[in-house]
């Protein structure tokens, strides 16, 4: 019981998830990148704080200065940045695909800043998964897209923050790590928006559609997290890339995106492998 609900759990993460990345797509139609991630920084960073202070903890917490913290701060901004512009400049479709291979590059880099061992099978796995991600890229050949190289950064970034998040001090509640996190979206913006400049006041449309997607967004924080403590992680955890199915939906019924046999192919390589090696983590 305790599994079904946890992958349950995941996978209304991944399709709110999916939800947020189509409503900041919108938004960025009409307002600067910088200035999305500015507004929407400050809504995620006011509803963790309400949550943190209803539940008596203190929105400071000494762990915002540790190594850890300040590396888990750079990771964010780049992984943020680069993923909202990737949204915002390619198919969200092809962005989702890409950020597949985030816990390809969050195994590679257990082994190398944790020390973890990984056997031959799944270090193939982790190459087929970078293979699929250069069907998608198709560097060189005429469908290839120099915007599509955001989703790549933002697919580093994100596994960088995995990675110093595991290395957090574990007396940060995750509302503490939640506001944090969304703190750094707001510098995010601030460094895109000092250099695109542009902002302008938001539309009707453009505030309710950044309110939803920082409420979604909230809400996909404390399924995922909540996901990953019910049930066997070998069975949950590949529910995770029931993102790409999402987006790819939203991609097709909201912006008539059209993915090609390539990327489709692409992505099912980075599924398959993505799936393989978390399955093959945790059996060890």
């Amino acid at each position: 019981m305790e599994t079904l609900r946890g992958s349950l759990l995941m996978v209304l993460a991944m399709a709110t998830f999916a939800l947020e990345d189509m409503f900041i797509k919108t938004v960025t139609r009409e307002l600067p990148v910088g200035q999305v991630l500015i507004l929407f920084g400050l809504g995620g960073m006011l509803i963790f704080a309400g949550m943190a202070r209803a539940k008596g903890q203190r929105l400071w917490h000494p762990g915002y200065c540790t190594r850890p913290l300040l590396l888990r701060s750079l990771a964010e901004v780049t992984g943020r940045l680069s993923y909202t512009l990737a949204i915002a400049l390619t198919p969200l479709s092809t962005a989702s695909a890409i950020l597949q291979a985030t816990p390809l590059v969050v195994a590679g880099g257990a082994v190398v800043f944790f020390g973890e061992t990984v056997g031959w099978r799944r270090w193939l796995a982790i190459a087929l998964g970078f293979v699929g991600v250069l069907m998608i890229l198709r560097p060189g050949m005429s469908g290839f897209d120099m915007a599509s190289l955001f989703a790549v950064a933002g697919t580093l970034g994100f596994a960088g923050r995995d990675l110093a998040t595991r290395a957090a001090p574990r007396s940060m509640s995750n509302l503490q790590l939640g506001l944090f996190g969304f703190a750094m979206l707001v510098i995010a913006g601030v460094l895109a928006l000092g250099w695109t400049g542009g902002a302008s006041w938001p539309s009707a449309t453009a505030w309710l559609h950044l309110g939803l997607a920082t409420v979604i967004g909230v809400i996909a924080y404390n399924a995922l997290t909540a996901a990953m403590r019910h049930g066997e992680i070998s069975v949950v955890a590949p529910f995770r890339y029931t993102r790409l199915i999402f987006a790819m939906g939203l991609g097709i019924l909201v912006f008539g995106e059209r993915p090609d046999a390539l990327t489709l192919l692409g992505s099912a390589v980075i599924v398959g492998s993505g799936a393989f090696t978390l399955i093959r983590s945790a059996k060890g």
